[in-house]
């Protein structure tokens, strides 16, 4: 056997602390894979989502705010799954088909909808278990429910 190595590729060469670090990693090396966030939020309307995110960030809240259902599904893989999902109704392309797949992926109880007119009955939502929050309704009120539920989640995770 020999004992010479592959040589570098330019990236490593013109970087030592980087090559110092790639000779470190072995295949037994785990890399930690970061905490999924509190809150996944689902709006279509920016001028809902922006606001609604900062205040939850000011509440200490982790959040990751989408547009589209596709791309907030991607945040809901196993292991990587947020305390609670918040989706706006509002101007969501088929809301109803959202909410079944939802009810798939995470327990109703972590999910908070916000209603709109014109979209899915606010009682039917609640019947399929999630938690609603009915329109007119300000930030700061949606921010407190959302604050009540991660207290519910967290007390119920300690409990087991």
């Amino acid at each position: 056997m020999s004992t010479r190595t592959r040589p570098l590729p330019d990236v490593y060469r013109s970087c030592p602390a980087l090559a110092r670090s790639r000779r470190r990693l072995s295949s037994r090396t785990v890399i930690p894979m970061p905490d999924p966030p509190d809150v996944v939020l689902l709006s279509a309307d920016r001028l809902v989502r922006a606001p609604l995110r900062a205040q939850l960030i000011d509440d200490g809240f982790e959040v990751i705010a989408t547009d589209t259902w596709p791309m907030m599904r991607s945040h809901l893989r196993p292991g990587e799954r947020p305390l609670l999902v918040i989706v706006d109704l509002q101007a969501l392309p088929d809301p109803s088909q959202v909410l079944r797949d939802l009810a798939v992926l995470m327990n109703p109880e972590r999910v908070l909808v916000l209603t709109a007119l014109g979209s899915i009955d606010a009682a039917d939502v609640e019947r399929r278990g999630f938690v609603v929050v009915r329109r007119p309704v300000a930030i700061g009120s949606v921010v407190e429910v959302a604050r009540v539920l991660r207290a519910r989640v967290t007390a119920a995770s300690e409990r087991r």
